[in-house]
């Protein structure tokens, strides 16, 4: 299989080589541009047909007007198809897809496996059909990022390249799945991170239109939160202090969001069993599915509905719906829709599931902006427009989780057919932006890697560290010591040794200290010293390295101790080897060139 498989991968490189020879690199780039975002264009449209055809067989035919029993039990047997697909066939972690990206970009040279140019599609159909409360775009978002990477191993690209063509491809499947081209190109400068230059905005913009024009061929114009802007639905002058508020609720709302989804994983990684996740993920979300029936699957359809006024709809299937004209208890529900997606999003990807947050973000924000007005028109009796109010908190949300505001910016804009609210985008999502930093800096796919030193940023020079591995550029031939030894021992240990600094450890491999070869220099040469224990010459070394240790924190050290040589050693203090200031410095200029070419 596998020779098969490569003989076929080297005559595709060879007709790549005889088609491109004449071609400049950008010229190649645009071409390949393109293969990825028609790739991606279809992959996205396989996706929404598969997610389509398990809704329409599960869910499109139940009546409305009562509830249903089998809501109890849709999820958990989503979670578990899912989960036993990805231990099974997949045998690969598929989820928390942006994250996974990021960290391909940053651990893996930009390679994904081949595998997720369809698992990822398998796995995210498969859980939102059976009513995970997860959002598709996540999953697309690796399909199309695993697309283009797989595509530039083919042509043998270097990792610049490779990196843009993984972008392409997550700019093209997000531009796909919401018709929106220029929020694709955004959503890669903001969240994947990629240098803004004319050589890669532009492949990026090829790649998104280009999935952008085959989702409209395949699945024609509507876009996939149909909303248009009426007459009564624009942004007025007075409403300034009411966006203003709604940006700050949409910040809390974020910090929320993220904060329940850290515990709610948490608890669920306390279980030791498989079997207690999908029975406590699948207890939680079917209840509350079952009492909640907007809580199925990304919701879309729900804040659809919620948007145009229609408080009705959100009650379908659910107990209750002969109560959907009471204003009191439209207020109730909808706001405890909206806390409890979070829990819903959260206990679904945690019990095996695949899916995103990027829909439950938008989903979250809809309802926090159509609360507000709700409850001020119910209240006050005035008449805000739920549609407008509805659009910019789903921007406001959105921009707070995934500290991406302008993505959250043009991606309403593009939805709502027009740039009539982009004033009121920018002042919630801006405030919702700053609140939400201050209570929490990191997005929410981006703590953990941000916390293991493996996300990639603007900032070149943190870029280049966070390629640099402790491990490689640690150093272990260094002779160790015991401290039960003599000067003599050491004197017949210099003679073959070609470092002048020695470790000394005790039986259990800790390290005690180190000796260096000045000290020594004095009394090696008299023969009555040799008895001296060697535990006379030991000296503390100035630091440790933790082997766990990211490299911008370990550099400091050198510079506030004065020193170029320090051990590095584990938590429990056991010996493992140097690393040299001048080796650190030298990796990351290699690196940095790597990364320029």
């Amino acid at each position: 299989m596998q020779p098969a498989y490569t003989h076929f991968r080297d005559n595709i490189y060879r007709f790549y080589l005889r088609l491109v020879k004449r071609l400049s690199d950008r010229q190649v780039m645009a071409i390949l541009a393109v293969i990825v975002g028609l790739c991606a264009g279809v992959g996205t449209y396989i996706f929404e047909i598969l997610l389509h055809v398990i809704r329409q067989f599960l869910v499109d035919w139940l009546p409305v007007d009562h509830y249903n029993l089998l809501y109890l039990i849709y999820p958990a047997i989503g979670i578990i198809l899912a989960s036993l697909f990805v231990k099974y066939i997949v045998r690969d972690n598929i989820s928390e897809g942006v994250t996974r990206v990021l960290y391909s970009m940053s651990r893996r040279d930009s390679h994904i496996a081949p595998h997720n140019c369809w698992t990822s599609i398998v796995g995210g159909a498969t859980t939102i059909g059976f009513g995970g409360s997860v959002g598709p775009e996540a999953p697309i978002v690796l399909t199309g990022a695993a697309i283009g990477s797989n595509i530039s191993r083919l042509a043998r690209l270097n990792y610049r390249q490779t990196t843009l063509l993984l972008c392409c491809g997550a700019g093209a499947a997000l531009a796909a799945i919401f018709k929106a081209p220029i929020t694709g190109v955004v959503f890669v400068l903001e969240i994947l991170m990629l240098d803004i230059t004319a050589g890669s905005v532009i492949p990026l913009l090829i790649s998104s239109i280009t999935a952008t024009t085959i989702a409209l061929m395949l699945r024609g114009f509507d876009p996939i939160i149909s909303v248009t802007l009426g007459e009564g639905d624009g942004f007025e002058l007075w409403q300034i202090p009411l966006f203003v508020l709604l940006g700050v609720l949409c910040g809390f709302m974020g910090g929320y969001f993220t904060a329940v989804n850290s515990v709610v994983a948490r608890m669920f990684r306390r279980m030791k069993s498989q079997y207690m996740k999908w029975l406590a993920g699948g207890v939680l979300l079917g209840v509350l599915i079952f009492i909640f029936p907007p809580l199925y699957g990304e919701g879309y359809e729900a804040f659809v509905s919620l948007m145009h006024g229609d408080t009705e709809t959100i009650f379908d299937k659910s107990l209750f719906y002969n109560w959907s004209n009471v204003e009191w208890v439209v207020l109730i529900y909808v706001a405890a829709v909206m806390f409890f997606k979070v829990i819903a999003m959260s206990a679904t990807n945690a019990a095996g599931g695949v899916g995103g947050t990027f829909a439950p973000s938008l989903f979250v924000g809809a309802f926090t902006g159509a609360l507000t007005a709700l409850l001020c028109n119910y209240c006050f009796g005035w008449e805000l427009s739920l549609v407008s109010f509805t659009l910019v908190g789903m921007a406001g949300v959105m921009a707070g989780v995934m500290k991406a505001p302008l993505t959250s910016i043009f991606l309403i804009a593009e939805l709502s057919n027009g740039y009539g609210l982009f004033i009121p985008l920018m002042i919630v999502a801006c405030i919702s932006f700053a609140v939400n930093y201050y209570i929490e800096p990191d997005s929410i796919y981006t703590k953990q890697l941000h916390l293991r030193g493996e996300l990639l940023t603007h900032n070149k020079d943190e870029s280049v560290f966070v390629f640099l591995k402790l491990d490689e550029l640690m150093e272990t031939d260094f002779v160790r010591l015991r401290e039960s030894m003599t000067l003599g021992d050491i004197v017949h240990i210099i003679a073959s040794a070609h470092r002048n600094i020695f470790p000394v450890i005790d039986n259990f491999g800790h390290l005690l200290g180190v000796v260096q070869l000045d000290d020594l220099r004095e009394d090696m040469f008299k023969r009555e010293m040799w008895g001296k224990p060697v535990v006379e010459y030991m000296i503390q070394p100035p630091d440790r390295i933790l082997e766990k240790e990211q490299i911008q924190s370990v550099l400091p050290k050198y510079d506030q101790k004065n020193t170029w040589m320090l051990p590095v050693v584990d938590k429990d203090n056991r010996y493992l080897g140097f690393i040299s200031k001048s080796r650190i410095l030298n990796a990351y200029r290699q690196q940095l060139v790597k990364i320029s070419q």
